[in-house]
């Protein structure tokens, strides 16, 4: 389940810059989560951050999203998936393929100012 922000928020900006899935901005009177990517920070960390850090427990489960567990982290694999720009996941085909890479010899190298 994805998690919403009721309107008994105060604004006091304690929860997006918690937020690893950048699934809390700023709406048009409170903050707002993005159920697209909220994922109760599955993937991240054992507890929802911003349910946490809330100093005024606004921040309830939104029926609207019902996810099971795997599904949350399915969501959490996929936003993981979007953030890495093409060509640069990491693993050992892309370690492989760095180690196989040519070194520029120093003297093609620019020199340092």
């Amino acid at each position: 389940m994805a998690l919403w922000i009721t309107d008994e928020c105060i604004n006091c900006d304690v929860c997006e810059p918690e937020c690893p899935n950048q699934a809390i901005s700023m709406g048009e009177e409170i903050y707002e989560i993005d159920a697209q990517r909220c994922t109760e920070c599955v993937g991240h960390f054992s507890e929802p951050q911003c349910v946490q850090l809330c100093p005024v427990s606004c921040i309830p489960v939104n029926p609207a999203y019902v996810e099971t567990q795997e599904q949350l982290r399915a969501k959490y694999h996929r936003l993981q998936r979007a953030a890495v720009p093409l060509g640069a996941e990491a693993g050992p085909a892309s370690d492989a393929a760095a180690d196989a890479a040519p070194v520029p010899a120093a003297s093609s190298l620019p020199a340092s100012a």
